[in-house]
């Protein structure tokens, strides 16, 4: 057996060391935006496959039999890629995607919208806004010239930002007490996010609450249909270790 694990999340690598751990040959492939990526074990690829037609080839050509699409949540296109690739050449798939936050606690106090640009004008009223929406996020909001907005990325934006924006270069994880002292350092009155999931990067939701400031969040895109979800990466382990295809999944 060869499994193409996608993405370079953490469930990715947990993934990927429980079957090396089992002795099955794991190809990761990674993106290649993040500069320093966390490496799984067993074998990885950097870069993309050249949409669907080129991921299929590449299943064929690296004989793989089985395919765990553990990208992020917000990665749709590779997401749509590997359903397309799946369906052409027959080789199983799952989607390995971490649960997200709609049952936080708070939940239901958000302002929940579906992309960058309607966050922004949710958010519009917020003069120092804290952003933690992603790097590629950032020119749907780069018209925010007349406010202090605080913007949290992996790695240094590749654009010219607005005079009053301050960027921090950060990586989870994040701890509830210290999101509370950061947002009131810079006096931050609204967090804008992604409905990225995880425990990770949870901590600023809970320090929002804290300090009673509003939510704005950008809804997940649905995942391709027809493929099975399964939300860890013991859940991935087990589907793939029965050799399982995409109908055999029950949860």
């Amino acid at each position: 057996m060869t499994v193409l694990v996608l993405g370079g999340t953490g469930e990715a690598r947990e993934l990927a060391g429980r079957l090396d751990g089992d002795g099955v040959r794991v190809i990761s492939s990674l993106a290649g935006r993040v500069s320093r990526p966390a490496l799984p074990v067993g074998e990885v690829r950097v870069g993309g496959f050249g949409g669907p037609e080129g991921l299929a080839a590449y299943l064929q050509t690296a004989r793989i039999t089985f395919v765990v699409d553990a990208t992020h949540p917000f990665a749709a296109r590779i997401s749509a890629s590997a359903a397309a690739a799946a369906r052409a050449t027959g080789v199983p798939l799952v989607r390995l995607q971490r649960p997200g936050w709609r049952t936080h606690p708070d939940a239901d106090r958000w302002t929940w919208v579906a992309d960058a640009a309607a966050a922004r004008q949710a958010a519009d009223g917020s003069r120092r806004p804290f952003l933690t929406t992603g790097r590629q996020s950032l020119p749907d909001f780069l018209a925010w010239t007349d406010r202090d907005v605080l913007a949290r990325v992996v790695d240094p934006p590749e654009m010219t930002l607005p005079a009053r924006w301050t960027v921090l270069l950060a990586r989870g994880p994040y701890v509830r007490a210290a999101e509370r002292d950061l947002m009131v350092a810079y006096r931050v009155d609204g967090l804008l996010t992604k409905d990225s999931g995880g425990p990770l990067t949870a901590a600023k939701l809970d320090a929002a609450a804290d300090l009673g400031l509003p939510v704005v969040v950008i809804a997940r895109p649905p995942p391709p249909s027809g493929v099975p979800l399964v939300p860890t990466a013991a859940a991935a382990h087990r589907l793939v270790s029965r050799g399982g295809r995409p109908g055999d999944h029950r949860g």
